[in-house]
């Protein structure tokens, strides 16, 4: 079989950048405001028989939970699209994922059916996290497959930077939320942010719809290819084959996900709660960043297509090690610059050198046959430990009047110190061959052929 060519004209490699980028500003647009309304009216709606402190963790427990779902929503859609395409598994994702939000914003309160209320939020978190499972995973593959070879890590940033988009639109929103009386926040104000999503999953439906296949799936995952592990093994094959990619997966997302969760959410609810900053303020710190994401995603990829992947990683990680005490300080001031300052050392240069590197770096990671299930499982898997557990424990740890505080910032140190071991483990990938190993499995189902390119891995990433 001949070398697929990944080139495509700069209209469609756009097109795809385009839907996917719309996709992964759903996915996050879709827990933030969750988030956001976790910290701001959730404990009031949901949680009204706990105290403040209380009912914030109840609040950024249910936020938790989304995350548990996620995992098996990455396995699941992962075979899905390793199997069956990219394109039809990305359709379901989006749909089930805007489809849950909805009916969020329309769930009845405390007020109106009691305990009833926060079980039915449980559920409906569950099944938005089982979709954003498998979202993030596709949506960055078929960037990759797509994209020139010399340019993927600059292409695939680009819809990684859905989540600083996200926070622009929940910014403006909430920002109108936050201006309506007491009793309309609280009766339907908080409604509408949830509201909004079918706006966003209408559009990226209809563009998503009319996008194509990627050649590496369509040439090389190819039946006889697909055959070789059966539907109902291709999770296992996953796990015996590439467990070290996945590991190494796991502890890389520690740097990136405690701080981003920890700006955008926790420190939403503990610079108003227990500092007093108006959450004016604090929003408007988050809306500055998130504009500068996307040159920094930008510039921070293209100079991962150039040096590698593992050079600007390993700056990320020690950017944040270095930075966690002094946000806090920064924050403490309670001063507009200097907060954000802290967001802009924090996020833009610190967590978006990260940001922008994993969905090539992740992707690389893995064969074309399993690229999907890898890239999503390995991800999700860390996004329960990394990222929703995340405000919940900065809470706890803080305290309810926030003097421990330095326990949150020594949190942070301890997960970038496992992402600068785990980068130093992991092999640069930015000039691997996204189909070669797919090639070297046999289309009767002998797995000698998978065993090998699991060695040659394997002996890549002791080195």
């Amino acid at each position: 079989m001949g070398t697929v060519n990944i080139k495509q004209s700069d209209r469609n490699i756009w097109k795809v950048v385009t839907s996917s980028f719309l996709g992964n500003t759903l996915e996050y647009y879709d827990f933030l405001v969750y988030g956001t309304a976790a910290s701001a009216v959730f404990p009031q709606i949901f949680f009204p028989e706990s105290d403040g402190f209380i009912g914030t963790l109840a609040a950024f427990g249910t936020f938790a939970v989304g995350f548990l779902a996620r995992p098996l929503g990455g396995l699941y859609f992962g075979r899905w699209g390793d199997t069956h395409g990219r394109k039809s598994a990305l359709l379901v994702t989006l749909g089930l994922m805007g489809f849950s939000t909805l009916l969020i914003g329309l769930l009845p309160d405390y007020a109106q059916i009691g305990v009833l209320a926060p079980l039915l939020l449980v559920l409906l978190r569950l099944a938005q996290g089982f979709a954003v499972g498998g979202e993030w995973g596709g949506a960055m593959v078929i960037v990759l497959e797509t994209a020139p070879e010399h340019r993927r890590g600059f292409f695939t940033a680009w819809p990684n930077t859905g989540g600083f988009s996200a926070q622009i639109l929940i910014t403006l929103i909430f920002a109108w939320v936050y201006s309506l009386p007491r009793e309309a926040l609280l009766s339907w104000g908080w409604r509408v942010p949830f509201m909004f999503s079918t706006l966003l999953l209408s559009v990226t439906y209809w563009m998503r719809s009319n996008l194509s296949e990627t050649p590496v799936f369509t040439e090389f995952v190819v039946p006889s290819v697909r055959k070789a592990v059966p539907n109902a093994n291709m999770i296992a094959a996953t796990f015996r084959d590439d467990w070290r990619s996945l590991l190494l997966i796991v502890g890389l997302r520690f740097a990136e996900a405690l701080p981003y969760f920890l700006l955008t959410v926790f420190a939403l609810s503990y610079g108003a709660n227990v500092l007093g900053i108006e959450r004016g303020t604090l929003n408007s710190a988050m809306l500055i960043v998130s504009v500068l994401a996307f040159p920094a995603h930008g510039a921070f990829a293209a100079i991962s297509d150039r040096i590698g992947r593992r050079p600007v990683y390993l700056f990320g990680a020690v950017v944040v090690f270095v930075t966690a005490f002094p946000f806090f300080l920064l924050l403490h001031t309670q001063l507009f610059p200097l907060i954000v300052l802290g967001y802009v050392i924090v996020l833009n240069i610190g967590h978006n050198a990260l940001n922008a590197v994993q969905p090539a770096l992740f992707a690389e990671l893995f064969p074309a046959d399993r690229r999907y299930t890898g890239a999503a499982a390995g991800r999700e898997i860390a996004s329960i430990l990394a990222g929703g557990l995340t405000p919940f424990i900065a809470t706890a740890l803080a305290g309810p009047n926030g003097t421990h505080w330095p326990l949150v910032a020594g949190y942070v140190m301890f997960g970038a110190t496992l992402s600068i071991i785990a980068i130093w483990k992991t092999p640069e990938t930015f000039r691997r061959n996204l189909q070669g190993e797919a090639t070297k499995v046999s289309a009767n189902g002998n797995k000698g052929g998978r065993r090998t390119a699991s060695r040659k891995a394997s002996s890549s990433l002791r080195n």
